[in-house]
């Protein structure tokens, strides 16, 4: 068995390359080229979260799920990338998102606050999903 410092120091490496910020305009996802269209990089992915929202109105029955939980991180990482190069009228509502999605993608959000966040979210992202089409 290591002893204590020897395993911290063995981590070290690993925690400060969690730590590194992205290049600016970061990559969050995979699979897409940082030329693709915001609108569609952002609608796709509010759209993929969508499959596992409850229909609107049944907000309170949403089981936030750790599925759940990452599609919404996905959208918040793609809304970071591609959100503010979407058209401007459209700020207010990636500022929302991204706020919403912020408590959205953790575990440790108590329901009643992930049924306002989710609400939040899903106006924000209707606008968006308007505004792209």
């Amino acid at each position: 068995m290591l002893p204590r410092f020897a395993a911290i120091a063995l981590m070290l490496p690993v925690l400060a390359a969690c730590q590194q910020t992205p290049a600016s305009g970061g990559t969050y996802s995979t699979g897409g080229d940082p030329t693709d269209s915001p609108c569609a990089r952002v609608v796709s992915a509010i759209g993929y979260a969508g499959l596992l929202l409850e229909p609107e109105g049944r907000e309170q029955a949403q089981n936030f799920e750790d599925a759940l939980l990452g599609r919404l991180a996905e959208v918040r990482g793609i809304t970071l990338q591609f959100g503010p190069r979407l058209p401007s009228p459209l700020a207010p509502a990636v500022r929302t998102v991204l706020t919403a999605t912020e408590g959205l993608a953790r575990g440790d959000v108590p329901k009643q606050r992930q049924v306002a966040l989710l609400k939040r979210y899903r106006a924000a992202a209707g606008q968006i999903t308007r505004g792209c089409a």
